[in-house]
């Protein structure tokens, strides 16, 4: 059961709009994230999630509106330990680099630890701790490149972990899962949602997913997005015509 403040907002997007080449991406977007929130972003592929991801993660300006992370404007905002980020796999690793399961969580404590410092017994503890939480402990000393896709996606999230955020943000997680692995892979966002008291944002195009794991869902469509507080005004407000294509 939740302890944590659901009133609290931790993330602000107010009025966003983006222009890629003149053209419109997204266009006045507004989005509040609350401590404890189990959120989906979901939308078709270009819809400009990804793009609106980025923005609060301060890798793109805006056009015009404004970002705040935990009451600080993002153009300000040095506390970057406070968000967990997921990139999509496909971009975010190279399956024959020699590092192991251990080594690539570690990496998770660079933010705490800077590049050059050695890792110390608190470190390693977090770290463990940090795969204990994935149930990927036991695979420690294995190569990262010899896991499959769920697996490593596991020890992605275990690197999150690591850093102790508030707020983990997940770019297509699921995508080249197979199903079983796939609802297991839920589970555990649940459990790290409900145990850890952690807030999780998924950006995906997964909407009937979305529709049984999150707790809000967010649509974009059309360059704006509309927020549904729960599933039922979701189905209700899409008149029960929910693409499994969106």
């Amino acid at each position: 059961m939740h302890r944590v403040d659901h009133t609290k907002s931790i993330i602000e997007v107010s009025n966003i709009s983006f222009l890629y080449n003149e053209e419109v991406v997204i266009k006045d977007i507004n989005l509040s994230i609350h401590k404890g929130d189990y959120l989906g972003v979901v939308g078709s592929n270009g819809s400009g999630k990804t793009t609106l991801l980025r923005i609060i993660l301060g890798l793109l300006s805006p056009k015009s509106g404004t970002i705040k992370l935990f009451g600080q404007d993002v153009s300000v905002f040095k506390d970057w330990s406070k968000i967990g980020y997921v990139p999509q796999k496909v971009i975010n690793f190279d399956n024959n680099f020699p590092v192991t399961v251990e080594e690539v969580v570690l990496m998770g404590r660079y933010g705490k630890l800077g590049l050059f410092h050695r890792a110390s017994k608190k470190d390693k503890q977090i770290v463990e701790e940090s795969l204990r939480h994935v149930d990927m402990l036991s695979y420690r000393d294995r190569q990262i490149g010899d896991l499959s896709g769920g697996q490593q996606q596991r020890v992605f999230i275990a690197r999150a972990l690591a850093g102790n955020p508030e707020i983990i943000f997940l770019d297509e997680p699921t995508v080249g899962i197979e199903k079983d692995i796939k609802e297991k892979f839920y589970q555990l966002l649940h459990d790290l949602n409900e145990k850890l008291e952690l807030t999780i944002v998924i950006v995906t195009h997964d909407i009937e997913s979305m529709a049984h794991e999150a707790m809000h869902v967010a649509c974009i469509k059309d360059h704006t997005l509309v927020f549904h507080e729960s599933i039922d005004d979701l189905f209700k407000e899409s008149h029960g015509i929910i693409s499994k294509h969106i």
